[in-house]
């Protein structure tokens, strides 16, 4: 069993596993498609670690778009919502850097994890 699996538990299966994908431009997306082929696989490493299909959100509307700010990254923004809701169980993620390049965004995330029991994973 792989160290992320054993800090699994059934509180976090009974939320949503969220895969969060961006690159930072237009040129990177169509240049660089395997990393986002990498991206998207990430949700069947959800599965395989115990999500059910249905419960896999796919964040993928910030593709594109800079991570220096969260100022225009909807997807971010509706998936710190649900974590702040209580409703994300893991985000999972290429790079800590996709999700967001300004510490005070990355920590309010993280503390917003924390007030819920939950872990962000980088795979």
């Amino acid at each position: 069993m792989s160290d992320a699996a054993n800090k699994i538990g059934p509180s976090h299966l009974q939320r949503a596993a969220f895969v969060y994908i961006r690159q930072s431009s237009a040129s990177q997306v169509e240049h660089n498609r395997e990393s986002t082929q990498r991206q998207y696989a990430l949700a069947q490493r959800a599965i395989a670690l115990g999500w059910h299909e249905r419960q896999v959100s796919v964040v993928d509307e910030d593709l594109g778009l800079s991570g220096a700010s969260t100022s225009g990254r909807s997807g971010f923004a509706r998936m710190t919502a649900e974590v702040a809701l209580g409703h994300v169980g893991i985000i999972l993620g290429l790079e800590v850097s996709r999700l967001a390049r300004n510490n005070s965004d990355w920590y309010r995330l993280l503390d917003l994890c924390t007030m819920h029991g939950r872990r962000t994973r980088t795979s």
